[in-house]
């Protein structure tokens, strides 16, 4: 799989609700190779802002050629982003990471948990788990803070959907384990995008139930293509490159299975 630097067009540019955004990028060449899980480095147009800005790929419409990422504003570079409109254009570099291995749900029923803003790489997962073995195989659990609960209508048509929000505005109270231990949820397998407090959890959970728990990991990158050691975690295994106890998360990742890592 060959990343490449491209000029892309925006397609749209929309904000989903607060701070998050969502926006369609034409971009052939990198949409054609890209799997769930992986990301995309986007480059500012701002001089002094020299390194790019990750984010994930929220839905590949390979036969388009086209990209549909969701991010939330977390600074200036972000902030740029959201500002622009259809038909204008970044420098985009992709595609980016490995993605989620979807063979290890094959004849299992899936857990798709998505905390914030790691919410939106799991509805590709979701849209392609449902598109192999159907939709009542997955089951997605998603963690808000409150009722401006982002994509859940999108992820519907793929899963059986569950939520928690941290004020009990809707669904359960509390977080994701909280929904799937007062649902009775269960699963031979585990994907989840989000902060690394509901990622250790889920890593625990894991180890207490005995099913594997594959996880992306949110980290700021700086290169975005493994050369710099910016964005590294702490691994059981020694890394080829760096000859330490490190996996570097933009290159050997974002994608880990739990407990190949700590958190």
């Amino acid at each position: 799989m060959a990343k490449v630097k491209v000029r892309a067009e925006i397609l749209s540019q929309e904000c989903l609700c607060g701070d998050i955004y969502s926006m369609w990028l034409n971009v052939p060449q990198i949409a054609s190779q890209s799997v769930p899980g992986q990301f995309v480095d986007l480059y500012s147009r701002d001089g002094s802002r020299l390194l790019p800005r990750p984010i994930s790929l929220c839905e590949i419409r390979r036969a388009e050629g086209r990209l549909r990422l969701v991010y939330r504003v977390a600074g200036a570079g972000t902030k740029e982003f959201s500002q622009m409109k259809a038909g204008d254009w970044l420098e985009v570099l992709g595609p980016l990471g490995n993605g989620f291995p979807m063979d290890e749900a094959e004849g299992k029923g899936a857990f798709l948990i998505g905390g914030g803003i790691g919410i939106p790489p799991m509805l590709e997962l979701a849209k392609e788990l449902a598109g192999r073995y159907g939709r009542e195989h997955v089951t997605a659990v998603l963690g808000y803070r409150d009722s401006q609960l982002f994509l859940k209508e999108e992820f519907e048509p793929f899963a059986k959907v569950y939520v928690a929000t941290e004020d009990g505005s809707i669904g359960t109270k509390g977080n994701v384990l909280d929904a799937i231990r007062a649902e009775g949820l269960t699963a031979k397998v585990l994907y989840a995008c989000g902060p690394t407090p509901m990622l250790r959890a889920l890593k625990a959970y894991g180890g207490e139930t005995g099913i594997p728990c594959w996880i992306s990991l949110e980290e700021k990158m700086a290169c975005g293509i493994g050369a710099c050691l910016a964005c590294v975690c702490q691994s059981k295994d020694v890394d080829s490159h760096s000859h330490v106890h490190n996996k570097r998360i933009c290159k050997d990742g974002p994608v880990f299975l739990a407990d190949e890592i700590e958190l």
